[in-house]
């Protein structure tokens, strides 16, 4: 019997060092610039400049208790986002799909496929998020799928443009949060 993928069927499978280019691109290409602008999940009418580098990304592979999984059709990276294991809850975070495929259920499998990990390998009764506030489109899509707002923010490092250059006064991140259990 073949266990190969399905021809489209997405496979899962931890980061490497040898991904980090290419993540890089696909996060910078999912979030910032022109090339986000053909996905709906553009950060670009708030944020410009980078969303992430090589070393952060490295940083999220290497660290203990965190995973960078990636989506692969084929052999294609379509899509990635990180978890991070913070006891009763888990971390999810650089949630990536590539803006040509956006709209046709790969985010839905992704985080369908973090919140299934999370539930049955660590263990944990919640996931856990951060979502610029401003995000109302992006933060509907989360609410359809179980996250609730908890009305709790934390400011947008503004002078840190490793996260990027705001071009409005205004972000914060509000904390999203849904039952696992």
């Amino acid at each position: 019997m073949d266990a190969r993928p399905a021809a489209g069927e997405l496979t899962f499978r931890d980061a490497t060092h040898a991904d980090i280019d290419p993540l890089v691109a696909l996060i910078e290409s999912s979030y910032r610039g022109d090339a986000s602008r053909s996905g709906w999940t553009t950060e670009a009418d708030l944020l410009d400049g980078q969303r992430t580098d090589p070393d952060g990304v490295r940083d999220v592979i290497d660290a203990a208790g965190s995973r960078l999984v990636v989506a692969l059709r084929g052999e294609e990276l379509v899509a990635c986002c990180q978890l991070e294991n913070r006891g009763d809850a888990a971390y999810f975070g650089m949630f990536s799909v590539r803006p040509g495929l956006q709209g046709g259920g790969l985010g839905k499998a992704v985080l369908a496929e973090a919140e299934r990990f999370a539930r049955e390998e660590w263990r944990v009764r919640e996931m856990h998020m951060t979502v610029i506030a401003q995000r109302e489109d992006l933060i509907a899509w989360y609410e359809r799928r179980g996250y609730r707002r908890t009305g709790t923010f934390t400011p947008f490092p503004y002078g840190d443009e490793r996260f990027g250059v705001p071009l409005r006064p205004d972000l914060k991140f509000e904390l999203l949060v849904k039952p696992l259990a």
